[in-house]
């Protein structure tokens, strides 16, 4: 197919909400000869517990095998989200058969996939793959980290897109089967092309500092100076009066080493104490380490994504056949205000893509968690 296909639907109940969604994919075109559909499925956590109805179902009605997706709080299409809301949104793609694999069962460490997977990935070495996380699970980071070099092979790491599973009732992830508790996903042999980008969503206040003393997640010293003197000189003296006001506005990035692009990872700020001049954050640190104090709000975040955007359209090479999409559940409505914000942004930009996501517990770019992003990859 020249152009995926996608489909969205909110409705009372999931039989429903996938009839409509199956409806609006129109007819399915045969897969050209040596080449097989895949299925993106993101659904609603007022879904979760028919999940595995609804993919009996779009199996059925599409006949198409392979399914990959999970559970959100929210989810995005082309032009659209829903919000704590039942809703369903698919993508149908087609593939090189021997270009892609579905896999699952991965808790902690990529030794644990089956042996068939692995001994894909091995033979393919595939670079590349979508995968979706069980935030329950203290080890995922690990496991998405293992999954980058296994799929990296012996040219070192992988780049690995997607989200944690976001749900106040079962985190399912969908691999062909329902699956949960580690990571899942889909990974793509060398012929597929894609591109990636990020947004942090955040801007930064100052330089980057050095850290000079610290313990766990306490931050005391930045550049030999009380770590709390240093927030006061970068938030600026209104702000430094009324620390309170900091509170969700303003948070720590920790510089992704060896980046070339300026990345960080944003964490909270947990608690000040004025008495010795600490910080603390939400994440370890230590000496030698570095830290930017940044800004996260709607206009931080609304700038950053078009940039984001605007810089993929300028080196794409070509019109997109699809996409996927994974933002945080603290961006959406709870950041821009309005539901169905980073839809219309990404749609004023790139044009009527096929595309669909989530809004999950944690994103992944280049295999690393991230939070308050946005992550969005593109097929030609």
């Amino acid at each position: 197919m020249d152009r995926f296909l996608s489909a969205s639907a909110r409705a009372d109940d999931w039989a429903h909400a996938a009839k409509e969604c199956c409806d609006g994919l129109g007819p399915i075109p045969e897969p050209a000869s040596g080449h097989a559909l895949v299925g993106f499925l993101y659904l609603t956590d007022s879904l979760a517990a028919d999940t595995s109805s609804i993919l009996t179902y779009v199996r059925q009605k599409t006949g198409v095998n392979h399914w990959c997706g999970t559970t959100g709080i929210g989810i995005i299409s082309t032009n659209w989200e829903c919000h704590d809301a039942p809703g369903l949104t698919i993508m149908i793609g087609e593939f090189p058969e021997s270009g892609f694999h579905v896999f699952s069962g991965v808790i902690s460490d990529f030794q644990e996939m089956p042996a068939q997977s692995r001994g894909w990935m091995e033979e393919t070495t595939p670079g590349f793959g979508v995968v979706h996380g069980d935030p329950t699970n203290e080890d995922i980071g690990a496991a998405i980290q293992s999954l980058a070099l296994g799929l990296g092979g012996s040219f070192g790491g992988g780049f690995l897109v997607g989200g944690l599973t976001a749900s106040r009732g079962e985190n399912y992830q969908i691999a062909d089967r329902i699956t949960g508790g580690g990571a899942s996903g889909i990974a793509f042999g060398p012929g597929v092309e894609v591109a990636t980008g990020l947004s942090q969503g955040c801007n930064p206040l100052g330089a980057s500092h050095l850290v000079t003393d610290a313990v766990d997640n306490v931050v005391m010293g930045l550049d030999g100076e009380p770590a709390l003197e240093v927030l006061k000189e970068d938030v600026g003296e209104l702000l430094a009066r009324d620390l309170q006001r900091i509170a969700g506005y303003v948070h720590v990035a920790l510089p992704v080493t060896g980046s070339d692009t300026g990345d960080y990872m944003v964490r909270n700020l947990v608690a000040l104490d004025p008495e010795h001049g600490w910080l603390a954050i939400g994440g370890d640190v230590a000496p030698g380490d570095r830290l930017i104090f940044v800004r996260r709000d709607p206009a931080s975040a609304r700038a950053d994504m078009d940039h984001m955007l605007l810089g993929m359209k300028s080196r794409i090479p070509g019109k997109p056949k699809g996409g996927l999409y994974f933002s945080c559940v603290a961006r959406g409505p709870n950041m821009f205000g309005a539901q169905g914000e980073e839809a219309r942004m990404i749609h004023n930009i790139l044009g009527d893509v096929p595309l669909v996501g989530f809004f999950g517990n944690g994103e992944i770019s280049n295999a690393r968690l991230y939070a308050y992003t946005g992550v969005l990859t593109l097929f030609f």
